[in-house]
């Protein structure tokens, strides 16, 4: 059995990572021409615009990033509700960004 101390504490935010699948399956829809505008593609899912295109941003969060939310490394503190305030589009940026990753 790993000491105690070694073991590392996982956070999976199942609404994160249901906002994120959201995100990657609209800007999808987009993308392939499914629908044609931002209006449409609210309309049919039943949401505000200005709810479907926070969402959309987290497709702009780096790999790593989005890695570390799918592994549960994040704190608690990153939840969809934070990474629907703006944050810095520069991947770079994003890893310097203490809101974004815990220390």
């Amino acid at each position: 059995m790993p000491d105690a101390a070694l073991v590392q504490h996982r956070h999976v935010d199942n609404t994160l990572i249901k906002g994120l699948a959201r995100a990657f399956r609209w800007k999808k829809q987009l993308d392939t021409g499914k629908f044609a505008t931002l209006g449409d593609l609210a309309a049919s899912e039943k949401i505000s615009p200005s709810y479907l295109t926070r969402i959309l941003r987290l497709t702009l969060l780096a790999p790593e990033f989005i890695d570390a939310i799918l592994d549960g490394q994040l704190g608690p503190e990153t939840t969809l509700a934070t990474l629907m305030e703006p944050f810095p589009i520069d991947w770079a940026e994003q890893g310097l960004d203490n809101r974004l990753f815990r220390s």
